[in-house]
């Protein structure tokens, strides 16, 4: 008797596992877990695949048909362009607001802003990609309002994405431009507020508000809906904001 009853039931929630397939900006990379963990909390059942990279890589791929359901981007040019395609069938909506900071394994006078970036002391700087990188276009956006573009220009690494240039800065480079939400990792921890990283002055650079859409993959699928509803509750916000990141 116990087998006839307990078969039908793990049938019935068997229907509801399941595994999602979502594009996530690397910036998010250092938060995604904490995310995915208190999304599990109600929908145990599902499993969130997650591909990180650049975002204009991503888009790339969602363009040729990657099977992504949802897509959460480090700005919001790039949502907004696949929802105009058709690609995207919901309005790209901001989940996140980024900030830019710098990253040292050497102490630093922070107290000079960019015009660090113009010492001796400093040959190489690590910049994500402005092409592909959000991060990386506010970053060039900020030096060249700073005035000091032209006389470092030379000195860039480009990375790939945020997370290669958080990588670079700390073993290839003297310096980097970041996101901020990276120095919350823990194998971040040791590198001290004011003495290896500081905020790069926010009025130097364009708002970095990151969009979220669903993709035509995932638009019947109800986990998709339900992890896109869960980004945007209060929870999600107090995980990002623990990352340093701007929600409200």
């Amino acid at each position: 008797m116990k087998r006839f009853i307990l078969l039908p039931l793990l049938l019935f929630s068997s229907l509801f596992a399941e595994s999602i397939n979502i594009a996530v900006a690397a910036n998010v990379s250092y938060a995604i877990d904490e995310l995915k963990a208190e999304f599990n909390k109600i929908y145990p059942d599902t499993d969130v695949q997650v591909t990180l990279g650049s975002s204009g890589k991503l888009t790339a791929q969602i363009k040729h048909k990657a099977p992504y359901g949802l897509f959460m981007s480090a700005n919001m040019n790039y949502p907004e362009a696949l929802y105009k395609d058709g690609i995207a069938v919901t309005k790209p909506v901001v989940y996140a607001k980024g900030v830019l900071a710098y990253l040292s394994i050497k102490e630093q006078d922070f107290s000079k802003g960019l015009a660090l970036l113009k010492s001796e002391r400093i040959s190489k700087i690590a910049v994500a990609n402005p092409k592909t990188a959000p991060y990386g276009k506010a970053a060039i956006e900020a030096i060249k309002n700073g005035g000091v573009y032209e006389s470092i220009k030379e000195k860039f690494v480009y990375g790939e994405s945020i997370s290669q240039t958080v990588s670079y800065a700390v073993t290839a480079a003297d310096i980097g431009i970041i996101a901020k939400s990276s120095l919350y990792s823990k194998n971040m921890k040791k590198y001290k507020e004011h003495v290896n990283w500081e905020e790069v002055d926010k009025t130097l650079y364009t708002s970095i508000k990151q969009g979220m859409v669903i993709l035509k993959h995932g638009e019947n699928d109800n986990a998709y809906r339900a992890f896109y509803d869960f980004i945007l509750s209060d929870k999600a916000k107090e995980i990002f904001e623990s990352y340093g990141y701007i929600t409200r």
